[in-house]
């Protein structure tokens, strides 16, 4: 499979300011495959530790910080040379070794011309206990389930990720590629990002061991719930999990904590859905009432929805069958849109780097899905996967009339085909992947055409 995370390595290897790296995502997401395939392709050698699997690493670390000691006894312990600007040093699994987070803040002032990544889970904690999430001696990266497009290009379908990528108007797409991309687009909805799970079909065209490698990959995250956390915090955890897509099914996707428990209040379960939230596997999108630049001033921080890392866990969760995929549009539909708009939510919060707001307006009620800050001004963005999604969209309207020169342009995410007009942008569900990339085309002609500063309505 090829991941774009490997050109986000490449940078960092290359980088002047190059620090030790701490690579994170959730369990079974790839982190050791792309880690030791980045070593494969870009060093001379690369030597590999686990702390989960080789407890006798950890003592290297135990009191002691002479960089030149541990180096040796990392070589002692290899049998493998480790030379500076040419050896990757990998560290898995650092969670089982709370001692190397000391360690690293030293190494990344005291060896830069060593080149060490990391990668673990659950790491969240640790590392604010640590103070290495703002000690700027640790450089960060994510490494996401794969997206649509990684997902084309693992499928054998390189020439249509090619297309989407060569797209650089804002015409219509033709109606047979079209076609084509839908097809795949509801693939992806059945099997999601996850490598294994990704790897049984296009490998082996396999539905069922996609089905099997997808419970497996819930039911270790669930056993994960019982092993990590106190006996009486697993089953407010469980709960919360599998009350996800009941929450996202509602026409009010907010998450209640009623809708976990018949009498469950947020005193109750705030600390358990804050360690789901630290495993990655989980994210809040906060309601923001007033949007505000930066958003995080303006968000509503006891009202937001829950989405999962990945659409195809998701769709597992919901029991929905793969046979849906000859069902119409109803894997896109079905339980409200949820999996279409848990699509969109993995596919901007990893583009983004951190995830978007959405806007609700009660009596009367309006509520746009996404909020995003464009230069000081706002986008925002619907996902409607209704068959007459190609009408226009109230809740845009309605965020345009009250924010007026403050939005830069309206977005809608649906089963039309890409079209812009005015300031209102239509993007097909299968160019998510090119949100970006599209709005600075459609804002690029609004400047062109002096629409920027004028406010226009939805057609």
């Amino acid at each position: 499979m090829e991941r774009w995370l490997l050109l986000d390595l490449l940078q960092w290897k290359k980088s002047v300011n190059r620090k030790p790296l701490i690579l994170h995502g959730i369990r079974r997401v790839g982190k050791t495959w792309a880690l030791r395939e980045f070593g494969r392709r870009y060093y001379k050698n690369v030597v590999y530790f686990n702390f989960k699997e080789h407890e006798e690493y950890k003592q290297f670390f135990v009191k002691s910080r002479d960089l030149d000691r541990i180096l040796q006894n990392l070589m002692m312990a290899s049998t493998q040379l480790i030379k500076p600007e040419e050896t990757l040093i990998i560290f898995d699994e650092i969670q089982e070794c709370p001692q190397i987070f000391d360690f690293l803040e030293y190494f990344g002032q005291h060896a830069l011309n060593y080149h060490l990544a990391c990668a673990g889970t659950l790491l969240q904690k640790t590392l604010a206990l640590k103070g290495l999430l703002s000690s700027g001696q640790v450089d960060f990266l994510e490494i996401r389930p794969l997206s649509f497009s990684e997902f084309l290009i693992a499928n054998g379908d390189s020439k249509l990720n090619n297309f989407l990528n060569s797209q650089n108007s804002l015409e219509a797409i033709p109606e047979d590629l079209s076609a084509l991309l839908w097809e795949k687009l509801k693939m992806y909805l059945v099997t999601g990002g996850m490598p294994e799970a990704v790897g049984a079909w296009t490998e082996d065209r396999n539905v069922e061991l996609v089905q099997e490698v997808l419970a497996d990959l819930l039911g270790r995250y669930e056993r994960d719930f019982a092993k990590l956390v106190k006996a009486s915090d697993y089953p407010k955890i469980l709960r919360i999990w599998q009350s996800i897509p009941a929450q996202l099914a509602k026409s009010n996707k907010k998450f209640t904590y009623q809708g976990v428990a018949a009498n469950a209040r947020a005193r109750e379960y705030a600390q358990a859905l804050q360690w789901l939230c630290d495993t990655e596997l989980t994210s809040k999108v906060y309601r923001s009432n007033e949007p505000g630049i930066p958003r995080s001033e303006q968000a509503n921080l006891s009202a937001f929805k829950l989405y999962l890392a990945d659409v195809g866990l998701l769709r597992r969760l919901t029991r929905l069958s793969p046979a849906a995929f000859a069902e119409g549009n109803r894997l896109f539909t079905e339980f409200k849109g949820a999996l279409s708009e848990n699509f969109i939510f993995q596919t901007l919060r990893y583009g983004l780097g951190v995830a978007p707001c959405y806007w609700l307006m009660e009596n009367p009620h309006y509520e746009v899905d996404f909020i995003l800050v464009r230069e000081d001004k706002f986008i925002p963005l619907e996902i409607n996967c209704t068959v007459n999604s190609n009408v226009g969209s109230k809740n845009l309207q309605k965020f345009q009339e009250e924010y007026g020169e403050q939005v830069a342009l309206l977005v809608r995410f649906s089963m039309g085909n890409l079209t812009f007009e005015h300031n209102f942008l239509n993007i097909p569900l299968f160019m998510a992947d090119y949100t970006d990339k599209l709005i600075e085309l459609a804002l690029r002609r609004m400047r062109e055409n002096g629409l920027c500063s004028r406010s226009t309505t939805v057609t």
